[in-house]
Formats: structure tokens, C-alpha cells, sequence
């Protein structure tokens, strides 16, 4: 798509503004870019949905999960991850999991759900293999979902919310004109 045609590359009257005020809007403008398309919106929704069951288990104790006291046990005494480091990833599997549902900086959201994939794998999933757990013989889950995961995040660091995203609609409204 031509940029300028783009919602959120008008061009406008940045040129009065100082240069750090238009690299600022530019990022933030890159940041919320997105396409028309349904398919992003499928993604961010199945992934976020997905993701925030085990961000619940970490943070609220559902779904059989131990909550923060536990996971924070686990994170720095089992995996040794630095307190500041595993606190990161939970506040990220948390807010990055209802960011991608809403549609809420999903480029920023993706990202964030994306090193905590590869974090995972990383850190505890290599280990066991390519395959789920599925039939319980290994010691371990595989990180066949983490790839799967980071599939759909690089499709979205591309493509943006989609359709029915809160970056489309902050697209929108940034390019607008402002009503007087």
C-alpha cells in the first residue's frame, strides 16, 4: 500500500512540527499501522486467547495454576531467571494476551508474547523435544506450540491488529483531521 494513501501516513501539517514531535508521531504511527484484513484479527484473538489462560494460572491462580507467589518460586529457584526478568514475564503474558485480543498495540503485544515464547523454549521446552506431551511417555512438553505461537506473532509484527482492532481505529482517528 502507498504510505501516503495509508490512514496513518498522512502527511498533514508535520512540517511545523519540531523533528523529534514528527520521528515521535512516525513510530507511533509504524506502531498502530495496520491492514483492513480479517486474518490478523483471527490471529491476535486465537493467540491472545490462548495465551491468557496460562498468563491467569501465573498471575490469579485459574485454571490449576499456582499464582504469582508460585510462579515467582518457579521462575527464580527452579529456571534461576533473575526476579526482575520473571516478574517481566508474567506482567507480559498478562497485558500482552488482552492487548492482542483487543487489538491494543499489537505489534508491541506480539513482540512482548514472542520473547516469552522463546524464552519458554529456551528455558524449559528444548529440552524435551520437538512434540507435545501427548500421550505422557516424555518428561516434558516439546515447543511444537511455541513455533506455532512465533508464526502467528511474526504474522502480526507484519500485518498489524486487522479489521477489528483498537490500532485500526486509533489509525484512523490520528489521521483525522481535528474537528473545530
Amino acid at each position: 500500500m502507498n504510505r501516503a494513501a495509508h490512514p496513518c501516513h498522512a502527511t498533514g501539517k508535520t512540517n511545523q512540527a519540531s523533528s523529534s514531535a514528527r520521528e515521535l508521531r512516525h513510530a507511533y504511527q509504524r506502531l498502530i499501522s495496520t491492514t483492513g484484513a480479517a486474518w490478523p484479527t483471527i490471529l491476535r484473538v486465537a493467540l491472545g486467547g490462548v495465551m491468557f489462560p496460562h498468563a491467569a494460572q501465573k498471575t490469579l491462580g485459574l485454571f490449576g495454576g499456582g499464582g504469582v507467589a508460585q510462579t515467582m518460586h518457579w521462575f527464580t529457584e527452579q529456571l534461576h531467571i533473575p526476579t526482575g526478568l520473571a516478574v517481566l514475564v508474567i506482567v507480559i503474558e498478562q497485558i500482552g494476551s488482552l492487548a492482542l485480543v483487543l487489538g491494543l498495540f499489537t505489534r508491541a503485544a506480539a513482540a512482548g508474547v514472542g520473547a516469552v515464547m522463546v524464552g519458554a523454549i529456551l528455558t524449559v521446552h528444548l529440552r524435551n523435544g520437538f512434540f507435545m506431551n501427548w500421550y505422557g511417555t516424555q518428561a516434558g512438553e516439546g515447543f511444537e506450540f511455541h513455533l506455532l505461537a512465533l508464526a502467528m506473532v511474526a504474522a502480526l509484527i507484519i500485518g498489524g491488529g486487522g479489521r477489528a482492532s483498537i490500532d485500526r481505529s486509533l489509525c484512523h482517528a490520528w489521521s483525522e483531521p481535528p474537528s473545530i
